[in-house]
């Protein structure tokens, strides 16, 4: 396993929370909310936005693009997507250009072990020739413990269909999805280098929200925590990657709803426009930009602009409207289905 120190240091290559590039101005920034495992509507809001050419290379320059997280689940191609924008990570680089992709609740919960959303299609991404051999010899190595586990659900089982029942919930590809995307593997390795806020141009982005109960906290921190966790494979709900007040999960920026009965309920004592103008403060930014919360007719920008929610629900799951933001000269716009929209006062 990659050691914490050497993950660590490659956040510092990509994903720099507070860097800007040299000069007065910073350069138009384009940023992608949640694309759940859609190639085909990435590729698309990123060719419409100039930042690949049709060969799928960086066409960007010296832009800054921000996916802010949530790139797997619920479709098939996640992994694709993952090697695309590691691709253009290291492209945009000598272009004078950056990718600054944000970890999201679902690539916390694939790096822990938490599955319950991934796509049939995601585990087929990881099959090959060897994964039925793969797959025979784990379960060797764990056959006992399988044995005995389904026993104590059903002791009438014989022992091929405890085999037939563990290999319909093992799929092939399944277990080198797991391999890969832990810390030590390819996916999981990338997954802890990348920040989950970045402050670029005057603008916070994080994938869910920012509470009051981590306003507190310094960009840096924040990021350092979230690494730490990932690495340590953290599945303590009070955990900033589990936290429903963390910067993974929050939604009180964007809502407010009382818990169902039986929930731990998240109680801001700031009201929405305070727990704003609080973090607002608290990083020295002008806007704060969300994904997470679905707004499937397109980016919203409330509170006069100083929040704005970029995902539309452009997965194919969802069927929400294909948008991305992007920020000129201090200046926000969206983009959805094609349609440019002002949203952001002249400076």
């Amino acid at each position: 396993m990659q050691c914490a120190g050497a993950i660590i240091a490659a956040f510092s290559l990509f994903a720099c929370a507070s860097a800007q590039p040299p000069g007065d101005e910073t350069p138009t920034i384009i940023a992608i909310g949640d694309l759940h495992g859609d190639y085909d509507a990435y590729e698309s809001l990123m060719t419409e936005a100039g930042l690949i050419d049709r060969r799928g290379r960086w066409a960007g320059g010296d832009r800054i693009f921000v996916q802010t997280g949530d790139v797997p689940d619920r479709g098939p191609d996640s992994l694709k997507i993952i090697h695309h924008l590691q691709r253009l990570q290291r492209q945009a680089l000598r272009k004078g250009g950056n990718v600054i992709t944000l970890v999201g609740n679902h690539e916390a919960m694939n790096v822990t072990g938490d599955l319950r959303y991934v796509h049939p299609g995601e585990y087929e991404a990881f099959k090959d020739r060897n994964s039925r051999r793969l797959r025979d010899a784990v379960y060797e190595a764990n056959r006992e413990t399988i044995e005995a586990a389904s026993l104590e659900q059903n002791s009438a089982l014989a022992s091929n269909e405890i085999k037939m029942q563990w290999e319909a919930q093992t799929p092939l590809g399944m277990i080198e999805h797991q391999q890969a995307w832990r810390v030590g593997g390819d996916v999981g390795d990338w997954i802890a280098a990348n920040p989950a806020v970045a402050i670029v141009g005057g603008s916070l982005f994080v994938h869910g929200g920012i509470s009051e109960k981590y306003a507190e906290l310094s960009a840096a921190d924040i990021n350092q925590m979230v690494t730490e966790a990932l690495i340590a494979h953290d599945v303590d709900p009070t955990s900033i990657i589990n936290d429903e007040a963390g910067p993974l999960w929050y939604r009180g920026l964007v809502r407010r709803e009382e818990a169902a009965t039986g929930e731990e309920e998240v109680t801001p004592t700031l009201s929405v426009e305070e727990e704003i103008a609080l973090v607002l403060s608290a990083y020295d930014v002008d806007h704060i930009i969300v994904g997470h919360t679905p707004s499937l007719t397109g980016i919203i920008a409330s509170h006069d602009g100083k929040l704005v929610q970029i995902d539309t629900g452009i997965a194919r799951y969802y069927g929400g409207a294909r948008s991305f933001l992007r920020i000129e000269n201090g200046v926000l716009y969206a983009h959805d289905n094609g349609v440019v929209t002002l949203i952001g006062d002249t400076p």
